[in-house]
């Protein structure tokens, strides 16, 4: 699949994948992604199906909505808004047309931005864009220049869409592709090789750093928090990267260093019962019991929300908190039959619940059980706990009412809680 937006450097790869396609025993086909920020647009999208057709491509429009207020700014929430379709695709791989103009405009970016060795590496020629589905993400023109690429598509005869905010210098990119490159490029003929071979020593260093990270991790990370001595015991440089590591496979996007090095101040020097909570990107930092755990920012549920599950396989939960899926088993999980006897429900925390673990053992009030599973306070008000009637039988992470346990051999549900 190639990402085509219309202008010419998308134009000339998408006909060149179709015209080497036979040879490389793959189909392809054409997503555009129409962002509604340029009052041509639709005109735009317009162009794209034609040029589909004319090639005999299946062509895909997908809209999106950008924030034009984005905190992000519009040029990155663009760009945010677009992988995000990206990555919700069915192909083996998506193909853009970055060339070696962009690699370098963004090497720039990212240099004036401060960024570390990651935010140098620019862009790579492959990368894995979702590990869930092994969606690849392609770049094959990085190579290439912009005046190549422009000379391909004369000669083939195509036609493209000039995007005129692509001349505005109030937008970063714009600035140095207008007024720096040209200048670059006078002064120093061979910048687009050089950058890339910059680029590509920045991602050896980045990979290694990944490297030292994951073994610090093994000391450090335990499930989904960090050991607070054993971070500490730590270099301030592998703290650090540790941390970075750590927010990165978390799915948050790595913060700044002023930000990194604040969050791991403040995590490391706060007093033991301090009420920890650093901002960091789209979550929170929280301490709790000598570990240092993420709380994803998130709208609060309505109170008192009340789910039925009537046998379904999940159940989407309200407000952002996940999926409850409900997984067959034999002789383990809750018991089917008993679960049949009276409705069952999924519900938030309202205080006062008690759970039965045990034949042997009293029943505990959900609050103690919380505790003793060091399960911390902001993460209980958004469990979902499951009733049958007014019964609690099943809490995550806590375990369920004994008395529900399904007999050998019969049919039972296991719940499993996806945030």
């Amino acid at each position: 699949m190639a990402g085509l937006s219309g202008g010419v450097d998308s134009v000339a790869l998408l006909h060149a994948l179709v015209q080497a396609a036979p040879g490389l025993g793959v189909t392809v086909s054409a997503l555009h992604v129409h962002h509604g920020l340029s009052a041509h647009a639709d005109e735009w999208a317009r162009s794209c199906a034609r040029l589909c057709d004319s090639l005999g491509v299946t062509f895909t429009e997908v809209r999106v909505h950008v924030d034009r207020a984005s905190p992000l700014g519009i040029e990155a929430a663009a760009r945010e808004a677009r992988y995000a379709v990206f990555r919700q695709q069915r192909a083996e791989a998506v193909a853009l047309a970055h060339h070696a103009d962009d690699q370098v405009e963004t090497l720039l970016q990212q240099l004036l931005r401060g960024a570390g060795v990651r935010g140098l590496s620019a862009m790579p020629e492959t990368r894995v864009l979702d590990a869930a589905t092994g969606l690849l993400l392609l770049r094959p023109w990085l190579k290439l220049t912009r005046g190549e690429i422009r000379r391909y598509a004369e000669g083939a005869g195509l036609s493209w869409v000039e995007d005129e905010s692509n001349l505005d210098p109030v937008f970063d990119r714009n600035f140095l592709r207008t007024q720096i490159l040209p200048e670059l490029v006078a002064r120093f003929p061979g910048i687009r090789e050089t950058v890339g071979r910059a680029a590509r020593n920045f991602a050896d260093a980045a990979e290694l750093l990944d490297d030292l990270a994951a073994k610090d991790a093994a000391l450090v990370v335990a499930g989904d928090a960090l050991s607070i001595s054993a971070l500490a015991a730590l270099s301030p440089a592998a703290a650090h990267n540790v941390l970075r590591w750590f927010l990165e496979r978390q799915g948050l996007p790595p913060p700044s260093r002023d930000q990194l090095e604040e969050a791991l101040r403040q995590a490391l020097e706060a007093r033991g019962d301090a009420q920890l909570r650093v901002k960091l990107g789209e979550a929170w930092l929280r301490r709790h019991r000598g570990r240092i755990y993420l709380q994803y920012i998130r709208p609060e549920p309505a109170r008192g929300w009340n789910i039925t599950w009537s046998g379904q396989e999940a159940l989407v939960l309200p407000s952002g908190l996940g999926c409850l899926r409900f997984e067959p088993a034999r002789g383990t999980g809750l018991s089917l039959s008993r679960l049949r006897e009276q409705r069952v429900t999924v519900r938030a925390r309202s205080g006062g619940e008690r759970l039965r673990l045990a034949a042997n053992r009293p029943s505990r009030t959900l609050k103690n059980l919380f505790q003793e599973a060091a399960i911390p306070e902001w993460e209980r008000v958004h469990m979902p706990l499951v009733f049958a009637g007014e019964a609690l039988v099943w809490v995550p992470a806590v375990g369920q009412d004994y008395r529900f346990a399904p007999a050998a051999g019969e049919a039972g549900v296991m719940p499993r809680w996806e945030r």
